[in-house]
């Protein structure tokens, strides 16, 4: 297995990690418009929100284990970087170890999990009956669909992104397939697209695999005294759990960010979910360019090389820049028609429109930040990016009790750039220690 590092870091290895990346991300919304269109085909209310409400249920339970994607990435580029072929194996070994526990606990726990979950929503008996039927089905695929986490971020580490972008594509072109067939003509309701989700699931991880074969091929990856070597296993924890604490208060900050704009009434709170879907082109569109970041970075690191590692925060960093300018661009221009295209409701147009300059203002805003995150998951500096996000957690909830009462709505959309802001460049105040730490990564080599 290939573990050197003798390419150049330049503009055409950035995009080759980059763009693949991208596309297989633009394969993500067109799969839920997919699946809510057939179900819409039946003429129905309840199944939409049904696979809605389940989607979102699964998705958010599955996302809480993304920590193995972004731990996987840093660990093995590091190890990658540094030419340890058995690290290179091991560490998919115990990322996949994880995978299979969380999954089957999630089957065992699902009655549980899921009652829990549906208590958060007001969904009516009949849409609540049809969640769970769409639940119970994909609550199987669990250990594969966490699973795809470690796979992804091996491929990520190894530079082989064409191997993501293919799982990508094939598992949610026969997701889309397998909806037409059990819904449309099978006639199976919400069940069809719970179970056409499965199968193309299993079958990504089964790809997946088969993108990962090389980490298999080596006896490394079974000797089981080395996979469950003490300071290996306590050093992914940490860094793991430094991730998790630090993507769960993200995801409060948004989570936070729908509720408290319900206090506007349903024409804002409407306005703003077309606009966060501005916010997610953004992020598909530069996690192609973090994702490239978290890999040379890694290997920079392996080798404990500072140089190496600062010119591949500014080779990729500039790709993220030139990418949230375009899309700012592209808002203050485009933003309107798409708007019209989202919302056909002329109030929600109308509202969504007074705060469009937000979105264009949001790329800017929140592009080192993005990076940031990318650079710091591939140095594996989980401490400084968990810590960076308490600061930011509470520069957020200091603006929303300013600027909410003052701007409302407004004030509301201020806050979240501002903690945008407030990551960006708290992360961009520790960046000299990274570049410490590689310099004392390579000193110790020696």
């Amino acid at each position: 297995m290939e573990t050197t590092d003798p390419q150049a870091i330049t503009h055409k290895r950035v995009l080759k990690l980059a763009v693949p990346l991208v596309l297989s991300n633009a394969t993500v919304p067109i799969l839920g418009a997919v699946d809510l269109g057939v179900v819409g085909q039946l003429g129905e209310a309840a199944p939409i929100g049904a696979v809605g409400l389940g989607a979102i249920i699964l998705t958010t339970v599955f996302w809480i284990f993304g920590f193995l994607r972004m731990g996987t990435v840093g660990l093995v580029g590091q190890a990658a970087g540094a030419g340890d072929t058995a690290e290179v194996s091991l560490i998919l070994t115990r990322a996949l170890l994880i995978a299979a526990g969380a999954g089957v606990a999630l089957i065992v726990l699902q009655s549980l999990v899921f009652t829990a979950a549906l208590a958060m929503s007001d969904a009516s008996p009949e849409v609540e009956n049809l969640t769970r039927s769409y639940l119970a089905i994909r609550i199987w695929t669990a250990p594969a669909a966490i699973a795809i986490y470690a796979l992804t971020g091996w491929l990520v580490a190894m530079e082989r992104t064409s191997g993501v972008f293919w799982v990508q594509l094939v598992m949610n072109s026969v997701n889309i397939l397998l909806s037409v067939i059990f819904v449309l003509w099978l006639d199976m309701g919400v069940q069809g697209v719970a179970l056409g989700t499965v199968i193309a699931e299993i079958l990504g991880a089964g790809l997946g695999f088969y993108f990962c074969r090389n980490a298999f091929k080596h006896p490394d990856w079974r000797k089981w005294s080395q996979v469950f070597d003490r300071a290996k296993l306590i050093r992914m924890a940490l860094l793991n759990s430094d991730i998790l604490i630090r993507s769960a208060l993200l995801m409060v900050i948004f989570s936070s960010f729908v509720f408290m704009g319900t206090r506007f009434g349903d024409v804002t709170l409407a306005a703003n979910e077309v606009l966060m879907q501005f916010m997610y082109i953004t992020a598909y569109a530069m996690d192609g360019f973090a994702f490239a970041a978290e890999t040379l970075i890694a290997r920079a690191m392996g080798r404990g090389d500072p140089s190496r590692v600062r010119r591949s925060a500014l080779m990729t960093g500039f790709w993220g820049a030139t990418v949230c300018v375009v899309t700012a661009i592209a808002f203050a221009f485009v933003g309107p028609w798409l708007i019209d295209v989202m919302a056909k409701a002329p109030a929600v147009q109308g509202v969504a429109r007074t705060y469009l300059p937000w979105m264009v203002a949001a790329p800017l805003i929140g592009c080192v930040a993005w990076m940031m995150d990318g650079i710091f998951i591939g140095a594996t500096q989980s401490r400084d990016m968990r810590n960076m996000m308490v600061v930011s957690f509470g520069v957020y909830w200091i603006a929303v009790a300013i600027l909410m009462p003052l701007w409302g709505n407004h004030g509301l959309w201020a806050a979240l750039l501002i903690s945008f802001l407030a990551r960006g460049v708290t992360l961009s105040l520790r960046y000299p220690a990274l570049e410490r730490a590689a310099l004392k990564a390579g000193k110790a080599e020696l």
